[in-house]
């Protein structure tokens, strides 16, 4: 079988020393002093942050949680601050709750029922307050969006999906856990149930209408070039689910590549490229 889940198991000493390496050489080529990692107590977040530790140094990281009041759990919080603690990594919080506000009460069409767009204003909020905490201290920030997300376009657009680097985008989710199990996270944080945390009751899973363990070998067929029927056959599953799938992907493209440009001129530069992550993968 193609689509066996012995296929996403990983060599974690080996991925762990390669992230260090890559997050340790890109700071010091940009000529920064260390990394901004937003926290959410969950699991990619959480391995981020160990990671960036262990490659720069705990002193050399900064943890920001960004709770949202009445939304963000009090035990969210504490698996945050706990983690950074055990990295030896100093951890700000900063509550979103004021600024969303303003934000909503001047837009003159703010729509509270419409989830998505006033999701990704915090998403965005987030961003912003990343950036100006790099900015502020002369560091990198290091995201930790994981390849499950990003091809099936499961983030928000320069929200959560605006980083200097992404050490996890060529990690699928289930192959996170493994590495976070590698890392000696808590089991907790480990098996919480994913969410990005933008309305009440939300979840990726429900979201995306399938498994993480399902979802994961379905994107290994696509970056296989295997066809929805053939992905279908051999997991077993419904073709609708897989071409569901395939679809996502196809419309997100626009959310990993950078702004496309028109070409005026035969000068040769890096602008304009339209350069994507994930590729053009399989067949729909």
């Amino acid at each position: 079988m193609m689509l066996d889940p012995r296929a996403l198991r990983i060599d974690p000493s080996f991925v762990e020393r390669r992230i260090l390496d890559f997050i340790s050489e890109q700071v010091s080529a940009a000529g920064l002093k260390g990394g901004i990692v937003a926290v959410s107590g969950g699991l990619d977040s959480s391995v981020t942050l160990a990671l960036s530790a262990k490659a720069l140094g705990g002193n050399r990281v900064r943890a920001l949680m960004m709770p949202e009041q009445g939304l963000t759990s009090e035990s969210d919080i504490t698996d945050a601050l706990e983690v950074a603690e055990m990295f030896g990594v100093t951890c700000d919080v900063v509550d979103i709750t004021p600024v969303i506000r303003a934000i909503y009460s001047a837009l003159p069409n703010y729509d509270p029922q419409d989830l998505i767009s006033a999701g990704n204003v915090k998403a965005r909020v987030r961003m912003i307050i990343n950036y100006y905490y790099a900015n502020r201290l002369g560091k990198m920030v290091i995201g930790s969006s994981n390849k499950s997300e990003l091809l099936t376009g499961y983030f928000t657009k320069y929200g959560d999906g605006a980083a200097d680097l992404f050490p996890l985008a060529d990690l699928y989710k289930t192959q996170v856990r493994q590495l976070a199990r590698h890392l000696g996270l808590p089991r907790r944080i480990i098996e919480k149930v994913p969410t990005a945390g933008l309305w009440p009751g939300q979840s990726d899973e429900g979201e995306l209408g399938v498994k993480y363990e399902l979802l994961d070998l379905i994107l290994l067929g696509w970056e296989r070039g295997m066809s929805v029927e053939s992905v279908a056959e051999e997991l077993g599953v419904g073709v609708e689910l897989v071409r569901g799938v395939f679809e996502r992907v196809r419309r997100s493209r626009h959310k990993r590549v950078f702004p496309l440009i028109l070409r005026l001129s035969s000068n040769k530069s890096e602008l304009g490229s339209g350069s994507s992550w994930g590729g053009e993968g399989g067949r729909s």
